[in-house]
């Protein structure tokens, strides 16, 4: 690691091959606490590039857990977090929202951690038991459309690094890693991101591998559609920018779509907004999300007639439904 780090320090780059061996030997516990905090710090300084992310993917992938769903066409919503916002858990709201509406969803997700409440949080404290047992998952799939797979339980190599994220509480590269290291590795993505140089990267490695993906960065700095802003989309078929009224709604405040300060209050307004007893903004962010989400699934939808999709999941019921009927399976 000393000659690795004095590589960085001279303001040199790692080959794709090496990140993928340092990431590996990083997993085997062969370096101690404070010298991967240092490797980690290396890149809250100096941007990753696109060799040494794919490289430190390519460790991550090769160490999971493998699950395989049959080759079941379906989508993970999933931000890289790490923008500081702490919004309410608009990606796993939209989830639910999307699997009502007939998609299947493949989420991955995790505890927070430059974040209070993380994905894995909220589904926690509503009584979701996490497993990584294949047929369990793909069966939640089959029944309710949506099944979720806890980063921890199929990244078991990261237990040497988990501590030190926590540890350190800001965003580093591996919040860059968990949108791509989806051990189902779904045939649709989409994914917010906290800066358009990152974006950049993700369109280049998802279109390297032939995955069909929307890459969300809103100008005002969100992982996600906002409303408070306009926000750059990449996809296979370009790029645009979209911005409330590409949803037919108004723009939001900041205030409006706010997580709170306990996990209690994130999961209060997930269920909230799946049982349509939410505040309008709520409503709004979340359906602009699943709209982009649907649409990147049904490219020949506009956007106001996939979020009319999205709108009839929840005001059905079918949304909550899936909530309910995928906590009760795990359990």
């Amino acid at each position: 690691m000393k000659k690795i780090l004095n590589h960085l320090f001279a303001h040199n780059k790692l080959t794709k091959e090496q990140s993928r061996t340092l990431l590996l030997e990083i997993s085997e516990g062969k370096y101690n606490e404070a010298q991967v905090a240092v490797f980690m710090g290396v890149y809250m300084m100096r941007s990753v590039t696109v060799e040494e992310l794919e490289g430190f993917r390519d460790a991550l992938l090769e160490l999971c857990v493998p699950i395989d769903f049959g080759g079941v066409t379906s989508t993970d919503l999933c931000g890289t977090g790490g923008d500081g916002k702490n919004t309410f858990n608009i990606s796993t709201t939209t989830s639910f929202v999307l699997a009502g509406a007939g998609y299947k969803v493949t989420k991955h997700g995790n505890y927070g951690v430059s974040s209070i409440c993380g994905s894995s949080n909220v589904m926690e404290h509503l009584g979701y038991k996490f497993t990584n047992d294949a047929d369990t998952l793909r069966k939640q799939l089959e029944e309710t459309n949506i099944c979720l797979l806890h980063a921890p339980l199929f990244h078991p190599a990261m237990k040497y690094v988990a501590p030190i994220r926590r540890a350190l509480g800001v965003k580093t590269f591996f919040n860059m890693l968990g949108p791509l290291v989806n051990p189902v590795q779904p045939s649709h993505q989409t994914v917010g991101v906290y800066s358009l140089e990152l974006a950049t990267l993700y369109q280049h490695l998802f279109q390297a591998h032939g995955r069909q993906c929307t890459i969300i960065h809103a100008l005002d700095g969100y992982d996600e559609i906002s409303l408070t802003d306009k926000a750059i989309c990449f996809s296979d078929e370009g790029e645009q920018l979209v911005d409330a009224h590409s949803f037919d709604t108004e723009t939001l405040n900041p205030a409006d779509i706010y997580g709170g300060d306990t996990i209690e209050e994130a999961s209060k307004i997930l269920v909230n907004v799946l049982q349509d007893n939410c505040t309008a903004a709520q409503k709004e962010v979340v359906l602009a999300n699943a709209a982009l989400a649907i649409n990147n699934m049904s490219p020949e939808k506009s956007l106001v007639e996939c979020k009319l999709i999205a709108q009839e999941s929840i005001e059905s019921g079918k949304a909550y439904k899936s909530l309910d009927q995928l906590v009760q399976m795990s359990n």
